[in-house]
């Protein structure tokens, strides 16, 4: 089984080698998505679990006795296509290519199954067409 969670956890446990700990105690997988980590602040990780169902529920409540915090991460990126001006600034930060320029056309197209909602393409389109629907 896969979950996609946002893991949110304090100052205190930003050297905690989470990752590790979830493969070697619960033998669960984590792909990371994304990563917000910087010393002496709060930390953000966007991850994939895989895993046994039991495991992961044994390792997201592992996860919580360490005052971490684990929300699901299911929603999926919105693309307001009354905004987008099909710049293409969002396609050179795409890591999955899930958004590309029609080479014909010069509009923008997102081949949602692509997507890992990574957010990269959010802060990088200059009028805000892009967001989340979390």
């Amino acid at each position: 089984m896969k979950k996609r969670v946002k893991l949110t956890f304090p100052k205190r446990s930003i050297h905690m080698p989470i990752t590790y700990r979830l493969a070697k105690d619960f033998n669960i997988a984590a792909n990371i998505i994304r990563a917000q980590v910087a010393p002496n602040q709060v930390g953000t990780l966007v991850v994939e679990l895989s895993g046994d169902i039991d495991q992961l529920n044994d390792g997201i409540d592992w996860l919580e006795a360490q005052d971490i915090q684990v929300s699901v991460a299911s929603g999926e990126i919105v693309i307001n296509e009354d905004l987008c001006v099909h710049c293409g600034l969002c396609t050179g930060v795409c890591p999955t290519r899930a958004l590309t320029l029609d080479p014909t056309s010069f509009q923008l197209v997102f081949n949602r199954s692509r997507c890992i909602v990574c957010e990269q393409c959010i802060p990088t389109c200059p009028v805000q067409a892009i967001s989340t629907n979390l």
